[in-house]
C-alpha cells in the first residue's frame, strides 16, 4: 500500500485538479510547493550534522534549480492562462491570510450594503405612499392617477382628463399631458 500524502501536503484528499491549462497549472504549481518544501529541508540538513557527508553540499544548487525550472514552468504556462487574481488577494497571500478569510469578508460587507439598500427602498417606497396620499387628499383630480399606480411603485400613466379618452402613455391624444 503506497502511503498518504504529509498531513502538511498542500493537496492531501482534496478533489482532483480541473482538466486543461487550469488543472496543469495547478498541478505545476504543486510541484512548485513540493520543490519549496524540498529545498527548505535540504537546506536545513546541509547546515547540520549532515553537511559532512559526502555528496552533501551539491544537493541544495540541484533543489534550487528544480525550484527555478518549475518557477519558469509556470510563467510559460501564465502566458496562455487569462485567470486575473486581484492583487488584494496576493497581497493577503504575502501577509500569511487566508484568502478565504478576504472573501467571507466581501461577502458580509455585500449582504450589510444589500440590507441597507432594502432599507432605503423600504423608506422612500413608505415615503412615497404618504406623498401619493396627501397629494390625493389635496388634489382630488389626480386621485385616479394614484390608483392607478402598480404594486412595484411605478405608476402606470393614465389621463385623467374627461374630455378625451385615456391612453396608456399620459397623453391626452393629441401628445400634450393634461
Amino acid at each position: 500500500m503506497a502511503p498518504g500524502p504529509a498531513p502538511d501536503s498542500p493537496r492531501s484528499s482534496q478533489s482532483p485538479p480541473p482538466s486543461g491549462a487550469q488543472g496543469d497549472l495547478e498541478m505545476e504549481l504543486l510541484g512548485l510547493a513540493n520543490a519549496l518544501y524540498n529545498l527548505g529541508t535540504t537546506v536545513i540538513n546541509d547546515s547540520t550534522k549532515e553537511r559532512d557527508k559526502p555528496g552533501g553540499g551539491k544537493q541544495v544548487g540541484l533543489r534550487v534549480n528544480e525550484v527555478v525550472s518549475h518557477l519558469g514552468t509556470i510563467d510559460d504556462m501564465a502566458q496562455h492562462i487569462s485567470t486575473m487574481i486581484p492583487l488584494q488577494v496576493l497581497t493577503e497571500i504575502d501577509n500569511s491570510r487566508n484568502p478565504m478569510q478576504l472573501t467571507r469578508e466581501r461577502l458580509e460587507r455585500a449582504a450589510t450594503e444589500n440590507q441597507f439598500m432594502n432599507g432605503k427602498i423600504a423608506a422612500i417606497d413608505s415615503y412615497r405612499k404618504y406623498l401619493d396620499d396627501a397629494l390625493a387628499q389635496n388634489f382630488p383630480e389626480l386621485e385616479a392617477y394614484f390608483q392607478g399606480q402598480t404594486n412595484e411603485g411605478y405608476p402606470v400613466m393614465m389621463n385623467v382628463d374627461s374630455t378625451s379618452e385615456a391612453t396608456p402613455n399620459g397623453t391626452n391624444g393629441n401628445g400634450h399631458v393634461p
